[in-house]
């Protein structure tokens, strides 16, 4: 399940594509102009976000602007626009977009290239074994080890462990870890993600003597990252 962003203030255009989202198994979450997703991103993380051309308060070219500059490559942005000119495609793509859809969108393409862009730089999927450090994660067998040792996990916390190692570098908010690993609304209690962490961190051995931090970010959530030497 990806937790995705849509930026779009037509409500017909945004229902369509968001109850598209939804139907095939992601979350989406609905924003009427970019200056509510910007206050957004200040809490809660997304793994993809579709952004609109014309917003009401601020066009999509200097959105796309703003997020990577405050935001960084985080997570892939889909232009979605009825501007088809090449000028404005080229334009969009170099400022920072991943990909362009031009409206009317269709169902199946637009899925696609969000499955697509979703694939990008994540580990061990379609039964592959990753090596991330010391930590050998084998999505066939669901199983973890460390430096050759299979660790014993709970359901859940091998699924935050695998959604951690899928985005090592990104600052992933407590909500976003919520509905992507217990399929629950931001608004549950988030203890439940601290809980977790730390057995987590105790269990896999995420600490700086093995090459690893996975530290708290004040009143948003955490962030995994293979220290090199």
């Amino acid at each position: 399940m990806l937790r995705i962003a849509l930026i779009e203030d037509d409500p017909v255009q945004a229902e369509l594509v968001a109850g598209w989202i939804n139907q095939a198994g992601h979350r989406c979450h609905q924003f009427a102009n970019g200056q509510s997703f910007l206050k957004k991103l200040q809490q809660e993380s997304f793994d993809l976000v579709i952004l609109d051309w014309g917003l009401p308060d601020i066009d999509g070219h200097t959105l796309l602007q703003q997020i990577r500059d405050a935001f960084g490559w985080d997570f892939p942005i889909i232009f979605y626009t009825s501007r088809d000119r090449e000028q404005d495609i080229v334009a969009a793509l170099t400022t920072g977009a991943d990909d362009y859809i031009v409206k009317p969108a269709r169902q199946q393409e637009t899925l696609a290239r969000i499955n697509a862009l979703a694939r990008r730089n994540k580990a061990g999927e379609g039964g592959q074994i990753s090596q991330l450090g010391t930590v050998t994660l084998d999505s066939g067998a669901r199983r973890i080890l460390v430096n050759g040792v299979e660790i014993e996990l709970t359901q859940r916390e091998y699924e935050l462990a695998v959604f951690l190692l899928n985005n090592i570098g990104r600052v992933l908010s407590r909500g976003h870890m919520l509905e992507s690993v217990w399929g629950h609304s931001a608004e549950l209690n988030t203890r439940t993600v601290d809980a977790h962490i730390s057995r987590i961190r105790r269990k896999l051995g995420l600490t700086p003597d093995n090459h690893w931090k996975l530290s708290s970010v004040y009143q948003y959530g955490y962030r995994l990252e293979l220290i090199h030497d």
